[in-house]
This record gives C-alpha cells, sequence and structure tokens, in this order.
C-alpha cells in the first residue's frame, strides 16, 4: 500500500512545484520627464498604442494621446501631484475601456466606473473601449419613433425622434437643465434607459440632480456618470466617450438609450487645456484644431440600428452654454452643424417667466413630423408659424400702432397660446394631456377665457382627459388617426368643460 501512495505523491509535488516555477515575459517600460497640471511627458515605451492605458507609481493610471518620435505625451486621469520626474511607468497592453451591463442602472459613478454612491463595487465581466467607431451608415435605420419629453412645446413644434441628436444650448440659468431632467423624468414608463452625463460642473449642481433624479424615482432607469469641474481634465475629457459606450451596449442589446451631456461646453475646455499643455497648435479661441472632430465622433454614435444589428437607438442631447446670447460663437456653431436640429433658450423669455423658455423661432428639429405621432401634426400643422407672427405683431404693437379687429384677433389668441405653452419643471405631460390643451387653444375654446384663468382652465381640461374621454386618449396614444366624429366630440368636451371659468386670478400650472 505505501509504494501505491509514495508515487501518486511525488506526482502532485511535481505538479505544485511546476507551477510555482517563473515565467518570464518582457514588459516595456519608461521613465517620467516631467509632469504638467493633467498630463506627463513619459520617454521610453517604443510600442505603445494611441489611447493605451498607461500605469504610473501610486495606482496612477493614464492615456496615452500625443505619440511623438522622442516622447509621449500621457492624459492622466488621476491626480498629478502622486507622480514626479523619475518616475518608472509600465505599458498595460490595453486601450481604456469601462464596464458594461445592467448593473450599472441606478448607480452613481465617474467615467471610469469606480462608484460614487454608497452601493458597493462594480463587478463586469463585459467591457467595452471608450473610443469606438460609429455604426456604419449601413446598419442604421430611419429615426420614425418618437421620443417623448413630456413638454408640450418641444413634443408639438420641435419633436425628438429615438436615435436623434438634439442640441439644447442657451446662456448660463436659463433652463437647459431643467428640460433635460424633465426629459429623464417623462422616460418613467417607457422603458428607456437614461443616462446623465455631468461635464465639469460644481459638485453641489451635480448633487442636486441625483436628488432630483431620486426624488422622482427616476434614478431606478438612470446611470449618472459623474465628472465635475474638480476632477482632473482628463477625466473630463473621457467623461462622454465613456457614456456613450454605456449606452451603447444596451443599444446592441436592443434597447432604447437616452443619453445627456450636460455640457459640451466644459468638455471642449477640458480639451483645450489639455491640448495647450502638450503644445498641440492651437486654432480659433485657442482651441486645437480637431475641437469638431472630437465631438464630431462623440455624436456620431448615437443612431437607430436596423433590427438586424439589434434594432436599438441611442438619443444624445447635448447641451451648450451660450454668452450674451451669441449663437454664432465657434463651440455652438460647430454643434449645431453635427446635431439634427436644436433647441434655443432666451434669457429675455426666461427673464417674463415664460417657461420653458425655447424660442421657437430659433429651434428647428431636422426630423421633424417623421417622429411625431400623427394628432401632433394635425394639431400642431399651423401652430408655430401663427405663433411668430403674434410674436412679431406684439413687438410691433408696443410702438402704439393702431390695430383692425384681425389683429387683435391673432395676438389675443396668441397670447393664450404662450400661456398653454407655458409648463412648470417636473411636471411632464402625456401625449393626451398635451394634445387637449394645444387643441382648447387651436379651436378657439380658451378664446373668451381671460389670460389671468387660462391656468385654472389648463387644470379642468386634463380633469376632462381623465375621465370623459378614456376612448379617445387610447387611440391619441397609441396613434390611431381619430375619426371627424371623435374629433368633435373631443372639442366639444373642451369647450362645455372651460364654459363656466370666467372671472378671478389662479396660480400658473
Amino acid at each position: 500500500m505505501l509504494n501505491h501512495i509514495i508515487p501518486e505523491t511525488f506526482d502532485r509535488l511535481k505538479n505544485i512545484i511546476s507551477a510555482q516555477e517563473d515565467h518570464l515575459h518582457m514588459v516595456e517600460t519608461g521613465t517620467v520627464v516631467s509632469v504638467g497640471e493633467g498630463i506627463a511627458i513619459v520617454k521610453g515605451l517604443p510600442n505603445v498604442r494611441s489611447e493605451e492605458l498607461i500605469y504610473f507609481p501610486n495606482n496612477v493610471i493614464g492615456m496615452a494621446y500625443n505619440l511623438d518620435p522622442d516622447s509621449i505625451g500621457v492624459i492622466l486621469l488621476d491626480d498629478s501631484q502622486k507622480i514626479q520626474a523619475g518616475d518608472e511607468v509600465l505599458r498595460s497592453g490595453r486601450v481604456l475601456d469601462i464596464p458594461v451591463g445592467d448593473m450599472l442602472v441606478g448607480r452613481v459613478i465617474d467615467p471610469l466606473a469606480r462608484p460614487l454612491d454608497d452601493k458597493g463595487g462594480i463587478h463586469s465581466k463585459e467591457r467595452l473601449p471608450v473610443e469606438r467607431p460609429a455604426p456604419p451608415i449601413m446598419h442604421r435605420a430611419p429615426v420614425e419613433v418618437p421620443l417623448q419629453t413630456g413638454i408640450k412645446t418641444i413634443d408639438a413644434l420641435i419633436p425628438i425622434g429615438r436615435g436623434q441628436r438634439e442640441l439644447i444650448f442657451g446662456d448660463r440659468q436659463t433652463g437647459k437643465t431643467a428640460i433635460a431632467l424633465d426629459t429623464i423624468l417623462n422616460q418613467k414608463d417607457s422603458d428607456v434607459i437614461c443616462i446623465y452625463c455631468g461635464i465639469g460642473k460644481e459638485n453641489a449642481e451635480l448633487a442636486k440632480v441625483i436628488r432630483d433624479l431620486k426624488k422622482y424615482e427616476a434614478l431606478e432607469y438612470s446611470i449618472v456618470v459623474s465628472a465635475p469641474g474638480n476632477m482632473p481634465a482628463g477625466i473630463q475629457f473621457i467623461a462622454p466617450y465613456a457614456a456613450t459606450s454605456i449606452g451603447e451596449y444596451f443599444m446592441e442589446k436592443g434597447r432604447d438609450v437616452l443619453v445627456i451631456y450636460d455640457d459640451l461646453t466644459w468638455h471642449a475646455r477640458a480639451y483645450r487645456e489639455l491640448a495647450l499643455l502638450m503644445r498641440r497648435p492651437p486654432g480659433r479661441e485657442a482651441y486645437p484644431g480637431d475641437i469638431f472632430y472630437i465631438h464630431a465622433r462623440l455624436l456620431e454614435r448615437a443612431t437607430h440600428l436596423k433590427e438586424d444589428f439589434g434594432g436599438g437607438s441611442l438619443t444624445a442631447l447635448p447641451i451648450i452654454e451660450t454668452e450674451g446670447q451669441n449663437i454664432a460663437a465657434f463651440i455652438p456653431t460647430n454643434l449645431i452643424s453635427i446635431t439634427d436640429g436644436q433647441i434655443y433658450l432666451s434669457p429675455e423669455l426666461f427673464q417674463k417667466d415664460i417657461l420653458p423658455a425655447i424660442d421657437v423661432g430659433i429651434s428647428v428639429s431636422r426630423v421633424g413630423g417623421a417622429a411625431q405621432l400623427p394628432y401632433y401634426r394635425y394639431v400642431a400643422k399651423d401652430l408655430r408659424l401663427s405663433y411668430m407672427q403674434f410674436q412679431e405683431l406684439e413687438a410691433f404693437v408696443r410702438f402704439g400702432a393702431r390695430l383692425d379687429e384681425e389683429t387683435k384677433k391673432v395676438i389675443e389668441r396668441g397670447r393664450r397660446v404662450r400661456e398653454i405653452i407655458k409648463q412648470k419643471q417636473y411636471n411632464p405631460l402625456t401625449v393626451s394631456q398635451q394634445i387637449m390643451q394645444l387643441i382648447a387653444v387651436t379651436e378657439g375654446a380658451l378664446d373668451e377665457i381671460p389670460i389671468e384663468q387660462i391656468p385654472r382652465a389648463k387644470r379642468t381640461i386634463l380633469e376632462v382627459v381623465e375621465k370623459e374621454l378614456t376612448d379617445v386618449i387610447k387611440k391619441i396614444e397609441n396613434g390611431i388617426a381619430l375619426t371627424d366624429e371623435e374629433r368633435e366630440k373631443m372639442t366639444t368636451s373642451i369647450q362645455v368643460a372651460v364654459e363656466g371659468i370666467k372671472e378671478g386670478t389662479d396660480a400658473k400650472n
């Protein structure tokens, strides 16, 4: 028996010893030559690739960006104070990537997927590169399904489709983030994954966004990628690309995704800072020559895929900030030319308490009615033009001009349209609720209602929607055309509902 045990024991010992043997492999090393605010210049690493991860001491990581003949410019993704000239660096052999998957939903993370909440670490078997090529044109399907924002002005006059890229821009403090948040809140029952990417913002602003998402139970279907202004410029630079890679994972699984970049003005500034530190040639406004390309390659990744390639969609809502209403500045004009439309928020409307402060004349959607439910087209076909005419007439009236009766009617109707499209934040409306209120003003049901009573009329109309017209509501929500009898019934019900409202005042809705 001993003779049987001893050979078996020896075999096991041999296996253990062989497993412990050293296996040599080549590792390229380099040396830090200099360190700047957010960058490092490295010598060595002759075979390093563009965008490859570089390991520094003290767990600092960077991304190879400038590949010069005698040195490498590395964008640091951690605190540059932890490294110094002379430190040894190593190649990782892989490009910058990020974990993706369902475990990210409901989480607050940084652009490297490090958790910023108290829900534990992120563990995923699947990873995607932060920088990925945009889907080929032959993989794309037309944008035909609407992405309802719950905001009357947008859904009726500037419709957004799933897979579209719609720019939101305006001066600071005009409600850009508010529109983005309301759009997220309106996706609660639509099975759309929402990704909010905050770039360069103050921690207090990002904390407010997260608090609002939690308060209205929107974080359950959302992911927050946070890159505040106190993070390194490299982190702010990669943030929108990382958020897009997370969204592409769901899109390729057949899901619909909404990504909000808030905002790309700070992203451009972070890239300008890095480019100037790396001594790249500056161009207009000191931005490097490829500033257009960094945003184009980001937003081109938003699309609607054909069924053969997953069938999902990724809708992009980039936000940028203008200065002094200068919409012809460098970054705004770049992004206007890249996107499929824009929503402009006017500080003048904001100061007049016309919220959301969307300037209908400048705002446009290049997808238009192709991604809009049929009844919107019926209701809003002349609304945009008539409202713009009213704005011109109202400005003309201020000079004291005498008006004929027809012009007075146009102005009075326009004032009621303006009251109807006013909408508080955190108050998205369903399709049918929007349609009913718009029909009330376009069909003249509110012409005899005093302006101060319009908010009360709006609430009364919503009560009619819920109680009396359930069959009509279902047809509108499902995009089914209404018969003439149903349209007449709807108009009559609204007129009866608001008939008794004549005097008094009420708070605005």
